[in-house]
């Protein structure tokens, strides 16, 4: 009987044991909303999730096409994705509950790093007499689409300026349709919020030329203050035909967002990897060249996920 009983013991053990290996080495299935299939987000989300699953055990990570950050977010937040690639800001309105999330507070996403800088370029005809934006006064200026968060990019830094949108002649057009309207001479100057160089404005400065508005000084500064989450850069010179010098500008980030209820080890494997190969993600994806340990820290106004915390503070980022 004792014997017998042993056996079983053994049985059950082994069974347990198994079950916990099973359990342990259990595939890792997670979503990445990204954007849609002709921007940035989805190729460079999808060399993220490449480094993820080839250098982390049992990890199975999709990079899903989707409407980019406002929707990333909800996604998200509702538990339909882990991860997203989104603006920096628009992950600020979310978080808060302000601009486009008004009356939205989203509370289940949390900050694994900012990436690269998507850059507020301001451009206007070359005959415009535009030299600042205090010469927006009275102009016609494209502030980009309705309710987009180049819209409130635009808002927000001719807020700088002391301007708001009753000062000038406003226009909600897409990137593209800015670029004809300046050159076709129906519009003055216009706001976009990409990297750089931007293929709209490119055209245009082969086209019919271009003038890049600077923001600097103590009017971006106050910008930075009241608002965490943009960044002082530049916009290098040749950037754009005619355009030689370097012109200062503000930028946002794309930001690597998750979701606030996973937990602290997958998130802090994650972000590990991700830092740790950012060769190779340079060489899938050409705004991996930009991203850095040192300033993914950076343009941040949303809580970090422990788990990039635990990460950040091993390598000495943070205290």
């Amino acid at each position: 009987m004792k014997k017998l009983f042993s056996i079983a013991a053994s049985v059950l053990f082994a069974v347990v044991l198994l079950a916990g290996c099973s359990k342990a080495n259990a595939k890792k299935d997670y979503i990445l909303a990204t954007g849609g299939t002709g921007g940035t987000y989805y190729p460079f989300g999808g060399a993220i999730a490449n480094i993820w699953n080839t250098k982390i055990e049992n990890m199975n990570v999709t990079a899903q096409a989707t409407g980019a950050s406002a929707e990333n977010l909800r996604l998200i937040n509702k538990g339909d994705a882990e991860f997203g690639t989104v603006q920096n800001d628009v992950m600020d309105y979310a978080f808060n509950g302000t601009d486009m999330f008004a009356g939205e507070k989203l509370s289940n996403i949390a900050t694994i790093g900012t990436l690269y800088p998507e850059v507020i370029q301001i451009a206007v005809s070359e005959n415009s007499g535009i030299n600042s934006i205090y010469d927006f006064k009275g102009k016609r200026i494209s502030v980009g689409d309705a309710g987009s968060g180049v819209e409130f990019n635009a808002k927000q830094i001719m807020e700088g300026y002391g301007l708001t949108f009753n000062d000038i002649k406003k226009s909600n057009l897409s990137f593209k349709e800015s670029a004809e309207a300046i050159q076709n001479g129906t519009l003055d100057g216009c706001f976009i919020t990409a990297g750089v160089p931007n293929a709209a404005l490119q055209e245009l400065a082969f086209s019919a030329g271009l003038k890049l508005i600077p923001v600097s000084g103590n009017e971006a500064a106050t910008v930075m203050d009241k608002y965490g989450y943009y960044t002082a850069t530049t916009i290098p010179g040749g950037t754009y035909k005619g355009s030689d010098e370097d012109v200062p500008a503000l930028a946002i980030k794309a930001t690597l967002a998750v979701s606030a209820s996973l937990d602290e080890d997958t998130v802090y494997e994650m972000t590990k990897a991700l830092f740790e190969n950012l060769q190779e993600l340079g060489n899938a994806h050409a705004k991996g060249k930009e991203v850095s340990a040192a300033s993914a820290v950076t343009g941040v106004s949303v809580p970090f996920h422990p788990g990039a915390v635990k990460y950040y503070k091993e390598i000495g980022l943070m205290n």
